[in-house]
């Protein structure tokens, strides 16, 4: 399987008729200026390219009235006076002739993709798509999007496929308000969304737009709102929205199927954002989401006005769906205080709705005592290098989360234990390790035995097999002696040990004229076993192994000694 692209020439041929700054930038060239730059990167080749149909009226129907859809369907008779005055009567919304066949195809791109991962021809895939949707309500044009393109997949997908649990992600820049509204009571849909809100001074002005809005009746918890209160979010902060809120309750969610409401607003450069999160960015949050719902993950183009940027942007997801590897993040990876306060406060409001949260909510994200303010690092070295914290949520026969089990209780400790075979799970499938049962080992040769070790660090007594020792030894003279013989042995199999998951971390002992062959063997050993890239700190003097960049290894390795550090190119 693989991954489609859904296009129609069609959707360029609405455009704006009249002057309006404010609605002047969505324009055709967002549609064909992403192509373009996906065609010469050769990504679209790569891709199954699939003709968008028009949706027909039963399937708009699904979420829009009779009316609305009549209405829009009277404007491609209409002159351009009148098509500005119906505009005039919506916020941010402009016609054209073709506003209907391009909503339609938009709409129906959203359908074929759906049908497409579903039913198994490919696994995942982009519909590039005009007008955008997310903000169109049942019978309202609203914000340039005219039919609810996501909204109406959710649907179908319910409907025709038979879904039970769909996962929306909407990282356009402006709140989807329309998705919110449509899904709001609907337990079966959960719909997260980030959006530039500055405490409700930002576009569309909604106090509902806020985290403490989180569905109504039975859709309780289902809606997910993580307003950002400043702008100059960047990858740091994007990257915590995900690992402290969305991923937790996504998991526990469980969905089918993830429908993105990809807007690409919310990247650097784009005016309506002014966000800092770069496209690589995006690849990231992209392989995030393939994590669940077994990869199907279908991406629907939202906003994004920056050619340059959004082009970039649209390329690193398609990239991510393809299952290229992601390009490291730049920037510091350290969140803002605003968004770490935007973080809890969605913490605070769903906790109630959702038992991930509940434990996040006890562990904090941590705080620095001497200012008082938040200090969390992210680390993102592809997979996650920062586990979400996931629990399974018991929930009663109606879907809804069962109450809190009193501590103590034999519930409280059964739910305990499927906890902690459920993160274990959950881990695997973000294809990280749990925490190894050995926190510390130390390796010893014999003469350092008799050192009184901490009750809590074990000393390992194995090493590795004589013959495998031996081989990697053989290319280094300082090595040729039994006792740092020895101690490499030791070194192989402890490091074995840490890369098999057993044990975290460990201290070994070497001769100090084998200092440096040692770290060279344990360097190429690191490497032979799958590792990306590696740090070498040395304390002290101790000079590096000097063949490692004739190896080819100097885009892998970062070697740092004493006060002084040289960062190899490329790593």
């Amino acid at each position: 399987m693989g991954t489609a692209l859904v296009y129609h020439e069609d959707m360029t041929a609405a455009r704006l008729l009249w002057d309006d700054p404010e609605c002047e930038i969505e324009c055709p060239e967002r549609l064909t200026t992403a192509l373009e730059r996906l065609q010469q990167r050769g990504l679209e080749q790569r891709c199954l390219r699939l003709a968008a149909r028009e949706a027909s009226e039963a399937e708009l129907g699904l979420v829009h009235s009779p009316e609305y859809v009549a209405l829009l369907q009277g404007t491609q008779a209409l002159g351009t006076g009148e098509l500005q005055t119906l505009s005039g009567q919506y916020d941010a919304v402009y016609f054209h002739p073709s506003t209907f066949h391009c909503a339609r195809l938009a709409a129906g791109a959203a359908l074929q993709l759906v049908d497409a991962v579903l039913a198994g021809a490919v696994r995942n895939g982009l519909a590039l798509v005009r007008p955008p949707g997310h903000h169109s309500q049942r019978a309202a044009a609203n914000g340039f999007c005219v039919f609810n393109n996501v909204a109406i997949a959710a649907k179908h997908a319910q409907r025709q496929h038979g879904l039970h649990r769909i996962l929306i992600v909407d990282w356009d820049v402006h709140h989807g308000q329309g998705i919110q509204y449509i899904f709001e009571d609907d337990p079966s849909v959960l719909y997260f969304s980030w959006h530039r809100y500055e405490h409700g001074r930002f576009w569309p002005y909604l106090r509902e737009s806020d985290a403490d809005a989180v569905g109504q009746g039975p859709g309780l918890g289902f809606t997910v709102n993580l307003p950002w209160n400043q702008v100059g979010m960047g990858n740091a902060d994007y990257v915590a929205a995900f690992l402290h809120v969305l991923l937790p309750v996504a998991f526990e969610f469980n969905p089918e199927l993830v429908l993105v409401s990809a807007g690409f607003d919310s990247a650097i450069g784009d005016p309506e954002g002014q966000m800092q999160a770069t496209p690589e960015c995006f690849a990231h949050l992209t392989q995030l989401l393939q994590m669940l719902a077994g990869g199907r993950v279908c991406a629907v183009l939202e906003g994004g006005y920056h050619l340059e940027s959004l082009s970039q942007s649209v390329c690193m997801m398609v990239q991510a769906l393809l299952g290229d590897p992601a390009p490291p993040l730049s920037g510091p990876m350290v969140p803002h205080a605003s968004a770490l306060e935007s973080i809890q406060s969605v913490q605070v409001a769903q906790a109630p709705h959702w038992m991930s949260l509940q434990q996040q909510g006890q562990r904090g994200l941590g705080r620095d005592g001497a200012s008082g303010s938040h200090a969390v690092a992210v680390t993102l070295n592809h997979p996650l290098g920062v586990a979400p914290v996931l629990s399974p949520c018991p929930r009663s026969p109606e879907g809804r989360p069962s109450p809190l089990l009193l501590p103590g209780g034999p519930e409280f400790k059964a739910a305990a234990t499927q906890d902690v075979a459920a993160l274990s799970s959950l881990l695997d499938q973000l294809r990280l390790n749990p925490t190894p049962p050995v926190r510390t080992a130390v390796a010893l040769t014999a003469p350092d035995a008799a050192l009184a070790l901490p009750s809590d660090v074990l000393c390992e007594e194995g090493s590795a097999p004589q013959e495998e020792t031996q081989a990697w030894a053989r290319p280094h003279e300082a090595l040729a002696q039994d006792r740092a013989l020895t101690a490499l042995g030791k070194v192989l199999y402890l490091l074995d040990r840490i890369l098999d998951g057993q044990v975290s971390s460990g201290i070994a002992v070497t001769p100090a004229s084998a200092a440096a062959a040692t770290l060279d063997v344990a360097i190429r050993c690191g490497l032979s076993h799958g590792a990306q890239r590696l740090l070498c700190l040395a304390v002290g003097q101790l000079d590096r192994p000097p063949d490692l960049t004739d190896d080819g290894y100097d885009s892998q390795v970062m070697c740092v000694s004493g006060s002084a550090s040289r960062r190899l190119e490329g790593f």
